[in-house]
């Protein structure tokens, strides 16, 4: 086997709101000078989610040496530790799902098959494989593949009317397992990742978005509200890595979107060495369809960015 053939197919696992798939030509073009040139890399994201900068940067930088991720949902904890060690039990267990899934052809069974998994999945009884294998079926075959949970915790997205929604995804399973071998993967506060850091190291922050309005509020991916204090306090632990020499980038969205006058993040990141430009993203997660398309995200940083032709 090829591995090099296999680990390029590494991608998330996860359908993700909010995922940066659609921002890594963006993303890449805002990297830090010489990146590439670096010895033994540390690569740092401490809000993984779906994970799509992490399988692409792997990729990209063959000098990382170290990458360490940390999400404070534990769903995610135990999805990227399951796939990690034991992708083959992941992906028998996610094919015996698919199986009985497919095999049932009326709407109401197929719902009802989607609503027991996910109380199953909500009475957090499972062992981790198996949670992990729920998780996955519940974001390929519930509403928009959203995650999404309450303030108790519960993941609460409606079933989804797919035909053959693809649950299991063996070949994507097993190019990440490659790629997390050398992943060091924490669930807790984002700061706890500091002492991961050292040499060349390098932080990429994605953090769950500002709302841009009142009815965009969609960052629950845990129970935890990430409100404009944290947010300020995510600002706070940028500018002390930043004393203490390590390059970061941050993705955030632009409240000038909804309303031209909000300086919030040019305020909030207003220290001379931090550096703000806006990129094109694609908004598509909106129930109203005229409010889907072209929108502004921010991307802040460190250093300066290459000015741009």
């Amino acid at each position: 086997m090829n591995l090099f053939s296999e680990v390029i197919k590494a991608k998330p696992f996860l359908k993700w709101a909010g995922g940066k798939g659609q921002l890594l030509a963006a993303i890449e073009a805002s990297l830090p000078k010489g990146l590439d040139q670096k010895k033994h890399l540390t690569y740092i994201e401490p809000f993984i989610g779906s994970g799509a900068v992490l399988f692409w940067f792997l990729k990209r930088f063959q000098n990382v040496k170290q990458a360490i991720i940390n999400d404070i949902n534990p769903d995610l904890y135990k999805a990227y530790n399951v796939i990690k060690n034991d992708p083959h039990s992941l992906i028998q267990a996610l094919s015996a799902l698919q199986e009985a899934y497919y095999k049932l052809k009326e709407e109401t069974d197929r719902r009802s098959f989607f609503l027991e998994r996910r109380e199953a999945f909500n009475t957090r009884k499972e062992n981790d494989l198996k949670n992990t294998a729920l998780l996955i079926f519940l974001n390929r075959t519930c509403f928009n593949g959203l995650y999404r949970v309450n303030s108790k915790g519960r993941f609460n997205v409606p079933f989804g009317k797919y035909h053959q929604p693809k649950i299991c995804d063996a070949a994507t399973i097993l190019a990440d397992s490659q790629l997390l071998q050398k992943v060091t993967i924490l669930t807790g506060d984002y700061e706890e990742t500091l002492p991961y850091a050292g040499g060349n190291t390098f932080f990429y922050f994605d953090p769950p978005y500002k709302p841009i309005s009142k009815t965009s509020s969609f960052n629950a991916y845990a129970a935890e509200a990430f409100d404009d204090g944290q947010q300020e306090r995510l600002k706070d632990f940028c500018t002390k890595i930043d004393t203490l020499g390590f390059q970061w980038l941050l993705s955030n969205s632009d409240m000038k979107n909804e309303e031209e006058g909000n300086h919030y993040f040019e305020r909030l990141y207003q220290h001379n060495h931090f550096h703000i430009k806006r990129v094109k993203a694609k908004r598509n997660i909106n129930s109203v369809s005229s409010k889907r398309g072209e929108i502004n995200e921010l991307l802040i940083a460190n250093y300066p960015f290459e000015k741009e032709e």
